[in-house]
């Protein structure tokens, strides 16, 4: 893919969960399901992350792999008044991203690559947070992570994540100093 606008930005974390762990009440707790932050990950074209609770789901195909600006993440925790930074890992997106803004890209093909071919993906829509980040979070975290709970994306062609250094290939010029900014987007109305 060669698309005219190129971005360094950084891999943190690559998270990798076979199950669920936010279904139900937030008042009977998460379930105990085994979650790794990977130092890479393999992505297959229309199924998503190996090993995934997405994968090969057909429900998920536009939305198998999650992207998450850690901008946000701290723009949050600064808002809430949070003694320390949220853990990344409990939003439970697959891939988080610093210098990376992510909203432009909904509807957009675009390209990671991380220490091999570039891996394309279709940023498909929005990933609206669920109210379990009062919880795993701060209070307040739900309400404050609209807008900025990343995107779902739909992955194009097979390849590797590595954690660390990687370029974000965009078609749409992109601020990477937005990136922890919230952008609501309303539904438009017909004339």
């Amino acid at each position: 893919m060669s698309a005219p606008h190129r971005y360094d930005v950084e891999i943190l974390h690559l998270l990798v969960s076979p199950g669920h762990a936010y279904f139900g009440r937030a008042r009977d707790g998460a379930a105990d399901v085994p979650t790794r932050d990977a130092d890479r990950v393999e992505l297959v074209a229309g199924k998503g992350v190996v090993g995934d609770r997405f994968f090969g789901r057909a429900a998920h195909m536009d939305a198998a792999v999650t992207l998450l600006a850690v901008e946000a993440l701290e723009a949050m925790a600064a808002e809430l008044g949070a003694a320390a930074p949220f853990d990344p890992l409990l939003t439970r997106r697959n891939v988080v991203l610093r210098g990376a803004h992510l909203p432009p890209l909904l509807g957009e093909e675009f390209a990671l690559e991380a220490g091999g071919a570039p891996v394309r993906l279709r940023g498909g829509r929005a990933a609206h947070p669920c109210a379990w980040m009062d919880e795993v979070l701060a209070p307040g975290a739900h309400a404050a992570m609209r807008g900025r709970g990343g995107i779902r994306c739909r992955v194009l062609t097979d390849g590797i994540l590595r954690r660390g250094p990687a370029v974000l290939h965009s078609p749409v010029p992109l601020e990477p100093q937005r990136a922890g900014e919230a952008v609501l987007r309303r539904a438009s109305r017909l004339p």
